[in-house]
């Protein structure tokens, strides 16, 4: 049985349904999960994939997250990256206000959420990363202006000499192949993605390093050592990205 929560928000609104706190833009799709019991744990597939960034940056000193949707990974950074200030742009004010539905953290030093376009935002050159997460979807799907080559360009300028942008997109969107080539231009090749745990999401890893190379043999040892703080799937990470699975289960 789906409970609809009396906090509804224009075209938002939340589900609960076998213990999972859900927010949704329409009928079609889940854009963010909760795990009632558990606040802080990654409940979708793809949230748990895009956490693969720490297999080339473990211990990032500034995160910055565009895309708030119910806070699973701004939380989650939040928790298990005590070193880390994260910080998250979201620019529809009806979904920062359903914060408390969904437990996020008041403000603080370490944690903040910023009202803003985030295309304005970077074209600015006042944002600075060591990880920056794209999640940002509305009721129509990703918006085009936050898939442009300028705009991953200027994701590019923000993130630190060794620093990672992680794009969460969409496996069966037509312009998939489009999106990846602009990436891939911007980071001179260097991107790695696969098809996300239990979904149709792909995400994208790509680095700013210009001397990175990937040795598997060396992540997967990476890895193993990585899931005693993290309950993660990373080992499975490195498989599919070595295996390039996208379309395939």
């Amino acid at each position: 049985m789906t409970v609809i929560s009396e906090t509804i928000e224009q075209d938002l609104y939340v589900t609960i349904k076998n213990g999972l706190k859900s927010l949704h833009f329409d009928g079609q799709s889940i854009q963010s999960a909760m795990d009632v019991d558990d606040p802080y744990v990654l409940a979708l597939g793809y949230s748990q994939t895009m956490m693969g960034f720490l297999l080339f940056q473990a211990q990032p000193a500034h995160l910055l997250i565009v895309g708030l949707g119910g806070g699973s990974l701004p939380k989650y950074c939040y928790k298990y990256l005590p070193g880390c200030k994260v910080i998250t742009l979201e620019i529809n004010p009806e979904v920062i206000a359903l914060r408390n539905e969904f437990f996020i953290p008041k403000d603080n030093e370490r944690f903040k959420i910023i009202q803003a376009d985030a295309v304005e935002h970077f074209a600015k050159g006042s944002a600075s990363a060591d990880v920056i997460m794209l999640d940002a979807y509305n009721k129509d799907g990703l918006p085009a202006e936050l898939a442009s080559e300028s705009y991953y360009d200027h994701c590019r300028m923000a993130l630190s000499e060794q620093g990672v942008l992680v794009v969460n997109l969409w496996g069966t969107d037509a312009k998939l192949s489009i999106y990846l080539e602009r990436l891939r231009r911007v980071f001179n090749g260097r991107i790695w993605y696969c098809r996300a745990f239990n979904s149709y999401n792909v995400i994208v890893f790509a680095s700013n390093d210009e001397n990175h190379k990937i040795n598997w043999i060396k992540l997967l040892f990476a890895a193993s050592k990585l899931e005693a703080d993290h309950a993660l799937d990373l080992q499975g990470i490195v498989r599919r990205l070595r295996a390039g699975l996208v379309y395939v289960g």
